[in-house]
């Protein structure tokens, strides 16, 4: 066990604040909404009923207040799971490490962490603007590797991992699911998914401009092993969530069917159903 950790490896900024993230233990609730753009931060706190905090630093900003009585915040990621890392990593020391100290707190905190985000479908069944529930993620970015002790195991990565045929990506992959006591909050969702968590927009999700992507059916391959939908978070955010003892669910907005060709007509009108959406099951 670390008894203190080294300036180095917990990097502060003057005011004590933790590096990227800019914050102080005080300036976050226990509920956490995630959202990756940055714009989209005073788009969720608008329906708070105050707002106490409001901080950025680089693409992350956070804004915590009271909704309905009870605290909570919401904060911009970024784009990506090497994001995530910052932000999940910088989250548990707020909560769970004595920054001024820089020891580990004896009682362990566990936040609610709730991702709110859009995504795209690989299946054509699935319509657009309806909400997507992520129960199992795989990531194909690689991330959870770097961490000691993460294991994950269940049915469907068992059948994914069997039937994955790309060698040269398959070392990458890792798996996570949701915090499921958290699920019956979402449970009028209309679909619930296993989702693929992608390290970039282009070849990654099968888009081809000047470059050629690894295959031009690999979206296709992904339905037939059971993924519904896939966006460039929820892996991390899961697999980390595990890890560090957090409860974490996404709840993505259907704003594409790539099968189908479909794109949401209006997607700042997709954006505010989702948001509402989620405020009214996350406080009741």
């Amino acid at each position: 066990m670390i008894n203190k950790l080294a300036a180095s490896e917990l990097v502060l900024n003057d005011d004590g604040s933790v590096y990227h993230l800019n914050l102080l233990p005080e300036d976050i609730a226990d509920k956490v909404l995630l959202v990756g753009d940055p714009d989209r931060v005073p788009k969720v706190s608008k329906f708070f009923d105050t707002i106490e905090i409001k901080k950025n630093k680089r693409e992350f900003y956070t804004h915590t207040g009271t909704l309905r009585g009870e605290r909570i915040t919401v904060m911009s990621t970024g784009i990506g799971t090497e994001n995530i890392d910052i932000v999940m990593n910088e989250l548990d020391a707020l909560v769970n490490i004595d920054l001024k100290e820089k020891k580990f707190k004896k009682d362990h905190k566990a936040l609610q962490l709730f991702r709110m985000g859009t995504c795209g479908s690989v299946n054509p069944d699935i319509e657009v603007n309806n909400m997507l529930v992520t129960q199992n993620v795989v990531g194909l970015d690689g991330l959870m590797h770097f961490y000691q002790d993460y294991q994950f195991e269940n049915e469907f990565s068992k059948n994914f991992l069997e039937k994955f045929p790309y060698e040269r990506i398959k070392p990458m992959l890792y798996f996570a699911d949701w915090a499921e006591e958290l699920s019956a909050l979402y449970s009028d969702a209309k679909y619930k998914g296993n989702t693929a968590t992608f390290p970039g927009f282009y070849a990654p999700q099968g888009r081809q401009l000047r470059l050629k992507a690894l295959d031009d059916q690999f979206l296709e391959t992904l339905n037939d092993l059971g993924v519904s939908n896939f966006e460039m978070e929820t892996s991390a955010i899961y697999g980390l969530s595990k890890l560090l003892g957090h409860k974490a669910i996404t709840v993505n907005c259907v704003i594409a069917n790539r099968r189908r060709g479909e794109f949401a007509s209006d997607h700042h009108a997709s954006e505010k159903m989702m948001i509402e959406w989620v405020l009214d099951r996350v406080i009741q």
